[in-house]
């Protein structure tokens, strides 16, 4: 639960600030404030700056995960905040409790029960309610009405999301594979390096320092970044690693997966959204699906 309210707080907060400086520089500059973070409490209880104690096992599985997971992922995820926002995009979110199931069950070897499928259905389903709406039947008078379903937002920040979901599900098995009986601070902050270091290159490779250091000059989007990376890399990470660690990969990803429904109330009044009846209910659905298909 604790992860799930983290994650309400980083979405807003990252959102905010990709809108004002650009994803890129959000992911860059959070994972680097994240790794000052983890040192800072590595250095507190270990005396050490570094993560200390790792297996090569730990640290190969744990810099996959960090670079599908927050890479990958989050580079997905990041854009699609500003595409469609936090609110759509932790929807399309939802569906990573059950790619995260299916795949710890292809990795792990952990079971699914028969209501799985049922459970998908409801997910998928409410995500529908959300993102379809009817055509407009109103056409001139030279052309036949046309009937059926479009999307209610961009397809491109639709698929991002979905990408967003996919390279989460895919980081969170592949930690609770490589954390073993690692500590979770240490081995967070193995995948925080490993994240920050794959950043480091992308802006090495498409040289993007000038936007970097003009993004230090935006206050408000600086303040939502320091907020965001608090309670996202930090706090929300290792709430999910926890999660993770004493409980099946599909049970912990399901109850952080309520983010849908807490996320409604602060993106009306922040963000002054208009949500009506049929979108909170397809958020309920959603959520429905992922909590039963783990039942």
């Amino acid at each position: 639960m604790a992860a799930a309210m983290f994650w309400t707080v980083t979405a807003l907060a990252f959102e905010a600030a990709s809108k004002r400086i650009g994803s890129l520089q959000v992911n860059l500059l959070r994972l680097c404030m994240a790794f000052l973070l983890f040192g800072l409490l590595a250095l507190f209880r270990t005396g050490n700056f570094f993560p200390e104690g790792a297996s090569a096992h730990n640290w190969f599985w744990l810099s996959l995960s960090g670079l599908i997971g927050f890479v990958i992922g989050d580079l997905f995820l990041f854009q699609a905040y500003v595409v469609v926002g936090a609110r759509i995009s932790m929807l399309i979110m939802s569906l990573a409790p059950p790619m995260a199931a299916f795949t710890g069950w292809l990795v792990l070897g952990e079971t699914l029960s028969w209501l799985a499928l049922l459970g998908m259905t409801l997910t998928l389903t409410g995500i529908s309610m959300v993102i379809l709406v009817k055509r407009d039947t109103k056409t001139s008078s030279e052309e036949p009405p046309k009937k059926g379903l479009k999307l209610r937002y961009p397809l491109y920040g639709l698929l991002l999301a979905f990408g967003g979901a996919a390279g989460q599900a895919t980081g969170l098995v592949l930690s609770k594979y490589g954390m073993s009986n690692y500590d979770v601070f240490s081995a967070t902050q193995i995948r925080v390096i490993t994240g920050a270091s794959g950043f480091f290159l992308i802006f090495l490779f498409m040289n993007r320092w000038k936007k970097l250091f003009a993004a230090f000059s935006n206050r408000k989007a600086m303040g939502a970044l320091s907020l965001g990376a608090l309670f996202g890399p930090f706090l929300g990470v290792s709430a999910s690693l926890f999660a993770v660690k004493y409980a099946s990969t599909g049970v912990a990803s399901s109850i952080m997966s309520i983010v849908p429904i807490m996320i409604i109330p602060p993106a009306v009044l922040l963000f002054k959204e208009k949500i009506g009846f049929r979108e909170v209910l397809g958020a309920c659905l959603a959520i429905t699906g992922v909590i039963l298909f783990f039942i």
